[in-house]
């Protein structure tokens, strides 16, 4: 299976970038290949809502979003991996995920599966509530097909998330996938 993992921390070295690298670690020992989308540090412009992409691109801008097509559209899965900012996804991740609009008419069509991976300091599950529920949102919208989720609350630094369950849990959830193609 292809699995395009979508990171949206601008820390490199931060909580969710950690469950990142530990579900990558399981879906390659699994036998799936997997990219990274890196959304804090491309160069992905927002979304101007012209709509001259028609729903399948190419998109009117010429930034990274080019370059990302591809991994997009040739992955079997895309993984979700934010920290929550302020109740939802990071800004840079928001962004990427707007310019799918470009791309919906294709990822609709494709039926992929997909997954949520985010921390928190604050460790009230409600406080995922808000990006779930947009997850979910966009999940319905491109035909995705939600295969778990893993909410790591009181995770408020890297330290912290290395000695709870969610790291393992994340790396399960990589070696749990089968390689074959999703359909």
């Amino acid at each position: 299976m292809n699995i395009a993992v979508i990171t949206g921390s601008p820390n490199p070295n931060g909580s969710s970038n950690l469950l990142a690298g530990q579900f990558i670690k399981g879906a390659r020992e699994a036998g799936n290949a997997v990219c990274i989308i890196d959304t804090a540090h491309i160069n992905v412009r927002p979304c101007m809502g012209c709509m001259r992409c028609g729903y399948n691109g190419p998109c009117a801008q010429k930034d990274d979003m080019e370059k990302v097509r591809p991994q997009l559209l040739g992955a079997d899965m895309l993984v979700f991996v934010t920290p929550l900012y302020y109740y939802d996804m990071t800004a840079q991740m928001k962004t990427l995920v707007d310019r799918l609009c470009a791309l919906s008419g294709t990822l609709q069509t494709k039926h992929m599966k997909s997954a949520l991976f985010s921390v928190a300091a604050n460790t009230d599950l409600a406080t995922f509530d808000v990006l779930v529920a947009h997850y979910r949102a966009f999940c319905r919208y491109l035909n995705l097909t939600d295969v778990g989720m893993i909410l790591g609350a009181g995770c408020n630094s890297p330290q912290i998330t290395a000695r709870s369950q969610y790291v393992a849990m994340a790396y399960e959830f990589g070696r749990r996938l089968a390689p074959q193609a999703a359909k």
